[in-house]
This record gives structure tokens, C-alpha cells and sequence, in this order.
């Protein structure tokens, strides 16, 4: 049986029509519409058993997967998933910035930015050293924002799927 993650985390940001905050049960249906269009967007299809999958890990406690909701009048409309885990260069634990979706009929409206800013302060509260994420580098929408809010790094991601 899962416990709830939405009570592990009670941080609720909220901003007159605008809430960023921990998934929950309730919002599956709204999050697997966006997850669908974030997959899009990266021209991937995925098993509708591994989009389930995904949605149990986010509200699992025993899994350090978490998901966080950008509500505007109390409809979802972005999402992030994070990946909390050990790391060799640090006694703390890093945050994986995995998943980052915004409908596009509200991008340019600060749900991104807010999203972003909330992981940090998630990061922050699980003694985390960094949040860190990758993206496709002609994603210059997107990048744009994150030059604001991180540090691009020299690294180079390689890939060997299994």
C-alpha cells in the first residue's frame, strides 16, 4: 500500500489564481493529459502500464520520485518530477529535475519559473547539495529561462539504452 507524498511535503505555494503544489490522487487524469503532451513535445511514446508506473512512483513514500503540480484556477496546468539520490561527490543526497511540462496555452505566464523555484525549496527542505536537469539544446524557449535560474555546465550527457 502507498502513503500519500503529498504529506510529506505540505508546501503549498500560492499566488492569488495560481498554486504550485505536491500531486495527489485526485489529479491523474489532468496529469496524465499533460504527460502525454510532454511526450509529444519529445516525440516519445511510452506504455500506458509505464505512464501508470510513473503515477504510482510519484505518490509512492517509498519511492524518492516526487511530483508537484502549477494550478491556475485550480486546474493543472504544468508538472514536475524530481528524482532524489545518492551521489559520490557529496554525503547529501542530489535532486534530478527529470520532467518539467507546461500547457502550452499558459507558457510565458511564470509556471515554469515557479515550478523550477519550488523544486529548489523541495531540494532545499531534503538537505539536497543541487538540483540539476538536462534538456535538448534546441529547446531555446525553455533554455532561455533556465539561463536565469541555474549554471549551464561544459558537461555532455552519453547514453547507452538497455
Amino acid at each position: 500500500m502507498t502513503e500519500d507524498k503529498s504529506m510529506q511535503n505540505n508546501n503549498v505555494v500560492q499566488n492569488h489564481a495560481t498554486q504550485i503544489a505536491p500531486l495527489t490522487d485526485a489529479n491523474y487524469e489532468s496529469w496524465l493529459s499533460l504527460w502525454q503532451d510532454y511526450l509529444t513535445f519529445y516525440d516519445t511514446n511510452l506504455p500506458l502500464d509505464t505512464s501508470k508506473a510513473t503515477w504510482q512512483k510519484l505518490l509512492d513514500s517509498g519511492t524518492p520520485v516526487y511530483g508537484f503540480g502549477a494550478f491556475k484556477d485550480k486546474v493543472l496546468v504544468g508538472i514536475v518530477h524530481v528524482v532524489l539520490h545518492p551521489n559520490t561527490w557529496n554525503e547529501t543526497d542530489c535532486c534530478y529535475l527529470e520532467d518539467l511540462y507546461i500547457d502550452e496555452s499558459v507558457r510565458g505566464q511564470g509556471f515554469g519559473r515557479a515550478l523550477i523555484e519550488y523544486v529548489y525549496d523541495f531540494a532545499n527542505q531534503q538537505n539536497c547539495n543541487r538540483v540539476y536537469w538536462t534538456t535538448q539544446d534546441s529547446n531555446q524557449t525553455a533554455r532561455v529561462l533556465y539561463d536565469k535560474l541555474a549554471s549551464l555546465t561544459d558537461m555532455v550527457q552519453y547514453r547507452k539504452n538497455l
